[in-house]
């Protein structure tokens, strides 16, 4: 798996009232939810980024209060043309 070193201040756990790894899974889910909402990747993809199953990443999506799925209306509209 590839690895990224991001600099943070050294007190934001402390200001954020979390431990470095709490801090840790905030970052992955918020980046994951963030690709996922812009429909760069897919809801496996994020769940995986997140270190979540799918269902526990939907889960975080409601509590965060994003949308957890992504339509195309345009792919919408020539599903329902088909019938």
């Amino acid at each position: 798996m590839t690895q990224l070193c991001i600099e943070l201040p050294e007190a934001l756990p402390a200001v954020l009232h979390c431990s470095a790894d709490e801090l840790d899974r905030e970052l992955r889910l918020a980046a994951a939810a963030q690709w996922y909402q812009y429909g760069r990747i897919s809801q496996e993809w994020a769940a995986a980024i997140a270190g979540l199953d799918r269902t526990d990443f939907l889960l975080a999506l409601a509590r965060m209060g994003k949308d957890s799925f992504q339509v195309d209306f345009e792919d919408l509209d020539r599903e329902l043309a088909r019938d």
